[in-house]
This record gives structure tokens, C-alpha cells and sequence, in this order.
């Protein structure tokens, strides 16, 4: 199996006295990177949408339900992108979106990270997860940024 790691970078513009954010494809990046044929490919994803609540000083409460557009998979290689959107990769006709849905979200030993478990769906197929993720605020938000393995 091949192994996949995603990186994802989100600012959120919002204004510090909400804790619920809309991430938007401007100023983030859903990257990752995959073993193929002996050689590492980096890609990311676009159509970022979704809802996060998040409060740093109550990250029990906070929920993350994310999203991306499965058929904006890119790799700067556009024949095998093709082959990523058909059925025997992720199937875009069919599942459209990559989802993540956070269900529980604990501090971690540093100031401003975090550990996050929840579910992420990919082409129909759910598996619960957990990583780490940094949140640090800027002047208009947060920026999270965090990554994890997954196998294929």
C-alpha cells in the first residue's frame, strides 16, 4: 500500500470574538505527498469548504467539518490527474468531495497545538484518524496547520 500524507495549511479571516470560521481555497493549501514508482509526488486539492468552531482555550468544543473538491486533485502532471479522477482512484464522478469531520479536539504538550481525531471520507470509505495541528492567531484569525499518513 502506498502511503499518503497530507499537509494542510488554513487561514481564517474572521474576526477574534466568533469562534466559527469558513475556510476558503484563498490563503490555504490541502497538499500532499505519495510514493509512485520509487518517486515522490507532491499535489494538492482546491474547492475547500466547510465549517470550523474552534476556540483555544475550549478545544473540546471546537468541531472541524471540511471538505475538498476531489476532482482538483493536482500534481502539475495532467495525464496522471486524470487517472486520480477515474474509478479506480478516488472516482470524482461518483464522490465528488474528500470530507474530514473532527470528533474530539484536545490540547497537546506546546502552547498553540492540538491533537484532533474524527473521521475522514474518502470515495465512500471512512476511517477515524488523529493528528496534530498547530493554531495560531494572526490578525484577522487563525492559521492551522497540520498533517497526517494515511495508507491507500
Amino acid at each position: 500500500m502506498r502511503r499518503i500524507i497530507l499537509f494542510l495549511s488554513v487561514i481564517i479571516s474572521a474576526g477574534s470574538t466568533t469562534a466559527q470560521y469558513k475556510p476558503t481555497d484563498q490563503g490555504s493549501t490541502v497538499q500532499f505527498k505519495i510514493k509512485n514508482l520509487g518517486f515522490n509526488v507532491n499535489g494538492f486539492f482546491t474547492g475547500l469548504q466547510g465549517n470550523i468552531q474552534f476556540d483555544p482555550a475550549h478545544p473540546d468544543q471546537g468541531h472541524f467539518d471540511v471538505s475538498v473538491d476531489a476532482a482538483s486533485v493536482n500534481t502539475d502532471n495532467s495525464t496522471r490527474d486524470e487517472h486520480l479522477r477515474k474509478e479506480n482512484y478516488f472516482d470524482v464522478k461518483t464522490y465528488p468531495r474528500i470530507r474530514f469531520q473532527s470528533t474530539k479536539i484536545l490540547p497537546a504538550n506546546k502552547a498553540g497545538s492540538f491533537i484532533v481525531s474524527g473521521n475522514l471520507t474518502i470515495k465512500n470509505t471512512t476511517k477515524e484518524i488523529s493528528f496534530p495541528f498547530t493554531a495560531t492567531a494572526g490578525q484577522t484569525g487563525f492559521v492551522f496547520k497540520g498533517s497526517f499518513g494515511i495508507h491507500r
